[in-house]
């Protein structure tokens, strides 16, 4: 017995929306695993993570390393590790996360120091078309933003490398998730609420809330991996309050403003934040159940000793501002100025010629980064406007820009501290839904005349394809793969680049 015609595209769009996330999420894997332990030794910062993660592994906190550590790292040798507490100006959980991996493959072997970040930025993958789904309610759309984020180099790199920013993009990407989905099932109680005579005056209090749970477990775990996860978690509860305060206006609720920031406002403070500081201090657990830390014994209280370390940690992040070659302030992070060498191989295997280089750079998919970049001016524009006119402001071309804003603007506020480009991480699962947002106004709308349709959608379709062809193009340099020298000159298109 066959199925009756109308029920078989309603099967295969239930398909797709499994097999085109599922696709996608092993693209991603694909790109982000393959020769995962190459190069076979410290890149760039793995120098301190990549060793911090051992410690906690092994010591519980973060001990002392002893002379040529990074050569006994790649040469199997012993280990020096001392059980000194060593100071240290991160939050632990990045570096647990990673020490897992080393832990599943022995600390000499580089595919485990990499393991974690490589499986979570294939799931900041699957974070990205799981919101753009929900964003969009379209499964086309949904995949062209996870198609630009799992091609892309810079999140490729940090995928690939054992750095903690890409760790920190993939809980920012589960706690905006469950932010949308919260403020999906919260904001129709407020306009529809249970209750058929809630206070007129102030609106119904809103207490059953899992998903806001669930977002400030999420943030603070980010927090738990940098302290710029309070970007995040400050930007994420600032919109859940004033899109309450809209919901309740438009519910008719006389003291809407008063309701949203002084009676809901705490509940949802409760809710987002108290979870977030919980597994913050989960995080420190090794540090705080052990004795040897950095300063474990400045206090008989350890909560308070711990207190006395992260003011040392701030004054420490507050006063940082030596030079280093691949430093970028934030002004220049839209431009693409000064992307960061992450590797530069000694040890090129042939290439073919006499000239040859292996290099990982952070360089972003340059069409998909400046695209991105004029899509959030766009977005942008297109908000002043909606709160202008006072007209109805859709959440698939505002909430990208939330995200982008905890990533970005406060970084514009310490422009002598020495940070890179490759901190803009954070931005790209943004910079691209935001891209797609503005696509999807390109392909056209459905009731749009069929020849505007065509040209909107072939238009996208071109972008794509250039899209897919750049990631080719500059695949060899984000994955360290040996190259005659010509060839990698000519993917320094700024002399910054280099």
């Amino acid at each position: 017995m066959t199925a009756p015609a109308s029920l078989l595209p309603a099967t295969r769009h239930r398909a797709l929306r499994w097999l085109a996330p599922l696709a996608l999420t092993v693209l991603a894997a694909v790109l982000r695993l393959v020769n995962l332990g190459h190069p076979h030794e410290l890149a760039f910062d793995e120098i301190y993570y990549v060793k911090d993660a051992w410690s906690l592994w092994t010591l519980g906190y973060e001990g002392t390393w002893g002379d040529k550590a990074n050569e006994a790292f790649v040469s199997g040798g012993e280990l020096p590790l001392d059980a000194a507490g060593a100071f240290i100006v991160h939050p632990p959980l990045g570096k647990w996360l990673i020490a897992l991996g080393m832990a599943a493959t022995g600390p000499y072997d580089s595919t485990g120091w990499r393991l974690a970040s490589a499986l979570l930025g294939a799931g900041t993958v699957l974070l990205t078309y799981l919101i753009a789904r929900r964003l969009s309610g379209s499964t086309a759309v949904a995949s062209v933003a996870g198609l630009l984020l799992a091609i892309d180099g810079l999140s490729i790199v940090l995928s690939r490398i054992a750095l903690l920013d890409g760790i920190l993009t993939f809980f920012i990407l589960l706690g905006a998730l469950f932010i949308l989905i919260d403020r999906q099932r919260s904001i129709p109680l407020i306009d529809r609420p249970d209750d058929e005579a809630p206070d007129p005056m102030w609106g119904p209090l809103l207490w059953r809330r899992p998903w806001l749970l669930a977002a400030g477990l999420a943030l603070g775990a980010a927090c738990a991996v940098k302290w710029s996860g309070l970007y995040a978690l400050a930007a994420f509860g600032l919109y859940v309050v004033v899109t309450d305060a809209l919901a309740r206006r438009r519910a008719g609720v006389a003291l809407w403003p008063s309701a949203a920031a002084f009676t809901q406002g705490p509940i949802s403070f409760v809710l987002l934040v108290f979870p977030a500081l919980g597994v913050y201090l989960v995080s420190w657990t090794g540090w705080l159940a052990t004795a040897g830390g950095y300063d474990r014994d400045s206090d008989p209280n350890p909560l308070l000793a711990l207190w006395n370390y992260h003011e040392a940690m701030m004054r420490f992040h507050v006063g940082l501002s030596s030079g280093h070659p691949y430093a970028s302030p934030a002004w220049q992070w839209p431009l693409l100025v000064r992307p960061t060498a992450v590797w530069v191989g000694s040890d090129q295997k042939d290439c073919g010629t006499d000239h040859c280089i292996a290099v990982i750079s952070s360089i972003p998919n340059p069409l998909i980064w400046y695209a991105g970049v004029a899509a959030a001016v766009y977005l942008l524009c297109r908000l002043a406007r909606a709160l202008i006119d006072r007209t109805p402001i859709d959440p698939a071309l505002t909430y990208p820009l939330i995200g982008l804003a905890a990533a970005y603007v406060p970084w514009l506020l310490f422009p002598e501290r020495t940070i890179f480009q490759f901190y803009t991480v954070a931005m790209m699962p943004f910079l691209v839904l935001g891209l797609v947002a503005v696509l999807r106004v390109v392909a056209g709308r459905p009731d749009d005349p069929l020849p505007r349709r065509r040209s909107g959608r072939l238009t996208v379709l071109i972008f794509l394809v250039f899209a897919v062809l750049v990631s080719a193009f500059f695949y060899p340099v984000w994955t360290g793969m040996s190259v005659p020298y010509e060839f990698w000159l000519v993917h320094n298109w700024m002399p910054s680049w280099i």
